[in-house]
């Protein structure tokens, strides 16, 4: 069983939800990325999706966009992303990490040797944004043959026969984009997100995360009860943003949030 498998059943077995924070990888520098992924860890987080910086990362807003930009300023790259993971697995043998990325790095890297190095750094999970099921049969395959779980998006208007692909194509868990545009856009609409959930569950025998629009404690708690996971993302690196000058507030304050949500979540 997979980490990512073990952690939701874990949870459900609790009567617990997945908290999943999303951090861009090297920002607002490469040393702030590792000690980060830990405090989360103790702040609550079950799972981590960290962010392999992009240039043109098309389903992320302003904030994540910026934050892609600040780490490439620093010469981060999917594979110093993929040596962030394997330093954070030395010393945590048990929180799932999942990269969440655009499949231009992986195909400049090629399928193969991406999956291999996955695998090297105990990479649990590969969210690609831009690499729909139809598309990704030989990237599946390999990274299914190393025990890592591709995991894929839902949008509010999937068809019932497009997440019975994601189900087939994927593991882990599903993630809902819980609405129609970028990352940190918009606020969620509780009774469309429930509506959609009854619907995804009817096709998916997969754990369903929910995040585009989780801002804040109370909406975290909302989410909770209706998905088997939280993502959160633009609200943390929000954080960093205003804080360049003193990331050790920035992650006070990320830790703080973090705890405020797993408090809401578990109340």
């Amino acid at each position: 069983m997979s980490r990512l498998a073990a952690t939701f059943e874990q949870l459900a077995k609790a009567g617990r939800k997945a908290l999943i924070p999303f951090v861009s990888a090297g920002d607002p520098r490469p040393d702030f990325t590792l000690p980060l992924m830990h405090a989360m860890v103790e702040a609550g987080a079950d799972v981590i999706e960290l962010g392999v910086p992009f240039s043109d990362p098309m389903a992320d807003g302003p904030v994540i966009q910026r934050a892609s930009e600040r780490a490439l300023d620093h010469k981060m790259s999917l594979r110093r992303t993929l040596a962030i993971a394997a330093e954070f697995r030395r010393t945590n043998q048990q929180t799932p990490v999942v990269l969440m990325g655009y499949v231009n790095p992986i195909e400049a890297m090629g399928y193969e040797e991406f999956a291999n190095a996955a695998q090297r750094a105990e990479v649990d999970g590969v969210l690609t944004v831009d690499l729909p099921p139809e598309e990704a049969d030989e990237c599946v395959a390999l990274l299914k043959a190393r025990d890592i779980d591709p995991i894929f998006l839902l949008a509010p208007n999937s068809s019932d026969d497009r997440i019975r692909k994601m189900d087939a194509a994927g593991s882990g868990y599903i993630y809902y984009v819980s609405l129609k545009g970028v990352t940190g856009a918009g606020h969620l609409d509780v009774k469309d997100v429930e509506t959609k959930l009854n619907q995804i569950r009817a096709n998916t025998h997969l754990p369903v995360a929910i995040g585009f629009g989780v801002k804040d404690a109370q909406t975290a708690k909302t989410v909770a009860n209706l998905g088997d996971g939280v993502v959160i993302g633009s609200a943390l690196i929000s954080k960093i943003e205003a804080n360049l000058d003193d990331p050790e507030r920035a992650q006070k304050e990320i830790v703080e949030l973090l705890g405020a949500m797993r408090q809401a979540m578990d109340s």
